[in-house]
């Protein structure tokens, strides 16, 4: 009984981590992002992902010279599938946010939690409870009070965030799909799409950048203060990365979308405190708190028996990499 409690309480403190870290991480870069891009003017998203990339490669390689990540495999094709749902994801995020309203790219982030639940019950036949599905409600509308203001909508626009909900919630889905597939650790799995995506964000960003701004990326003029937000937008997107993929890997996309929800209350709240109280109304606080409530109602209700059930069993590889950093522990939320 002793064991089975210290088991339990190491699960609590390691999946504690691994949110702070996810929230930390990209709440920082979040802000960073907004300094090197509103102030400095370097407005090449696609382009920046790319090299968020090439540092995130640079880790794996030095965690697998320094022993810290054994080798494993991937197979081609669903590497190729995961990079491409990925680069859709990114490429179909920033296209909704160019053309449509902050209110209406809102509401198309929201969507992607309803679309990682489908794809759960489709393809994992997850049972939901009713105290589950209530609690994902009052996050929606939570995050939706506080953040959805103008909406407007046109035919490209809604093109592009449909795109941008669907890849996101596969690519977020697949991350889940084959760590448990191949028994994959985060590391293992970075380290086999992390030099696609690289690859292929630097080779298609200066297009899409141009197709977006209509400026170049060869031309922009770099200062040392922008070099230094560049620097560290890329040290920062290595803890994002490898955060995400820990966070899907030991619980699952709809979860990691519901709670990932906490950084936009963050994010809303350092905005307020740092860059003055303009917008701060009774309707924004109402909104987080909501918000707020209804992840940790979800928290709770999913954590209960039949609160969140699979009801199939993915058939995994029996070889496992012995990698000394797995962060799998414990059943999955």
């Amino acid at each position: 009984m002793a064991s089975s409690l210290s088991k339990s309480d190491k699960k609590k403190v390691l999946d504690f981590a691994a949110w702070s870290f996810n929230i930390t991480t990209s709440v920082g870069i979040i802000m960073v992002n907004k300094a090197l891009m509103a102030t400095h003017g370097f407005s090449f998203a696609t382009t920046l992902t790319g090299l968020h990339f090439v540092t995130t490669t640079l880790m794996t390689i030095v965690f697998r010279w320094l022993g810290l990540s054994q080798p494993s495999h991937l197979p081609l094709p669903d590497l190729i599938k995961f990079v491409i749902f990925s680069n859709l994801s990114i490429v179909g995020m920033n296209v909704s946010l160019m053309w449509n309203s902050v209110g209406f790219y809102q509401i198309a982030k929201l969507c992607m939690i309803p679309a990682s639940c489908l794809l759960e019950v489709v393809f994992d036949h997850v049972h939901y409870s009713r105290d589950t599905k209530l609690s994902i409600m009052v996050v929606l509308i939570g995050v939706a009070v506080c953040t959805v203001t103008d909406v407007s909508v046109n035919a490209k626009g809604l093109a592009a965030a449909v795109i941008a909900v669907w890849s996101t919630a596969l690519q977020q889905y697949y991350v889940h799909f084959l760590q448990r597939k191949y028994s994959l650790n985060s590391f293992n799995l970075l380290g086999h799409t992390a030099p696609a995506q690289a690859g292929s964000l630097l080779l298609v960003g200066p297009f899409v950048d141009f197709l977006l701004t209509g400026k170049r990326v060869d031309h922009f003029g770099f200062t040392s203060i922008a070099l230094f937000f560049l620097t560290l937008s890329c040290v920062i997107a290595i803890g994002v990365n490898l955060s995400q993929f820990i966070c899907i890997g030991r619980f699952s996309a709809v979860s990691f979308q519901v709670l990932g929800h906490m950084k936009t209350v963050l994010v809303l709240s350092l905005g307020f405190l740092f860059f003055g109280k303009e917008g701060l109304n009774f309707q924004v606080v109402l909104g987080m708190i909501l918000a707020v409530v209804g992840m940790i109602w979800y928290g709770n209700a999913s954590a209960k028996p039949g609160g969140k059930e699979r009801r199939s069993v993915l058939p995994v590889r029996s070889e496992k990499p012995s990698g000394a950093l797995d962060e799998k522990d414990g059943s999955e939320k």
